[in-house]
């Protein structure tokens, strides 16, 4: 219960901060839109265009940080519907091929600019196992997502400091962007890992990673959900999602 009144609590703040923005700014556009016509009464025709712009302006920023409340909606709707499939034999060696470059290609989609080398280092002896396909790889698809946004983070780290996928993953002197996907048969059973050389996470947030809602990510760049999601999907197939965060080389 006292996990539950956590995760509540993270879910009212996490989606009030957006939805303060909305109201604030749709409260300052009626403003705006009195203003407006009084100045259209007047006749003034530059103050008209002054006041339209400041009100596209709020618009915008009311559609921004709508998206946000929206994304932390369904990001919770895909927890709550989280394996609720059915169990099958699943090749996972394919599945992690098929989301690596899911992953990579969606990304070049959103940005052309956006470029790093990827690999799969996979075991061809993995037996099949019973699992929810599709959780699986979404779980995948999350953590290859970070670790390409990891590597674009690095690459244009020494040009302002600021994590985005907007600049050339090759831009770092030496820096060769990359993400490896691999899979083997342990003692233990089937372990899959994603691993990148990007900038690494400090040990000090080490235990954080798992948390709803926490991110390192800028505010809008991320929900905080994606790796509680997958870790809980990871834990409801009987397995362990495990960090090992080490400095990329």
């Amino acid at each position: 219960m006292a996990s539950l009144g956590e995760l509540t609590a993270g879910i009212a703040h996490e989606i009030q901060n957006p939805l303060n923005f909305v109201n604030n700014f749709s409260d300052l556009n009626q403003e705006l839109i009195d203003e407006l016509e009084d100045e259209i009464e007047k006749g003034n025709l530059a103050e008209v265009k002054q006041i339209a712009a400041s009100i596209k302006e709020n618009e915008a920023k009311i559609q921004q940080h709508g998206r946000r409340a929206d994304l932390i909606v369904k990001g919770m709707l895909q927890h709550s519907r989280a394996n609720s499939g059915e169990k099958k034999e699943t090749d996972l060696n394919s599945l992690a091929e098929e989301f690596l470059k899911l992953s990579y290609h969606g990304l070049r989609a959103k940005d052309k600019s956006f470029n790093a080398n990827f690999k799969l280092d996979l075991d061809p002896t993995l037996p099949k196992v019973k699992v929810v396909a599709s959780d699986i790889g979404r779980v995948i698809l999350n953590l290859v997502n970070n670790a390409f946004y990891a590597c674009a983070d690095r690459s244009q780290s020494t040009l302002n400091g600021k994590a985005s996928l907007v600049q050339d993953s090759h831009q770092e002197n030496g820096y060769d962007p990359e993400v490896i996907v691999s899979s083997r048969q342990t003692p233990n059973g089937i372990e899959l890992s994603v691993r990148d050389n990007g900038p690494g996470i400090p040990d000090s947030i080490k235990e954080k990673i798992f948390q709803p809602f926490y991110t390192t990510k800028p505010t809008g760049s991320g929900t905080g959900l994606g790796l509680s999601l997958s870790y809980d999907i990871i834990r409801a197939h009987g397995g362990k999602l495990k960090s090992f965060l080490k400095k990329g080389k």
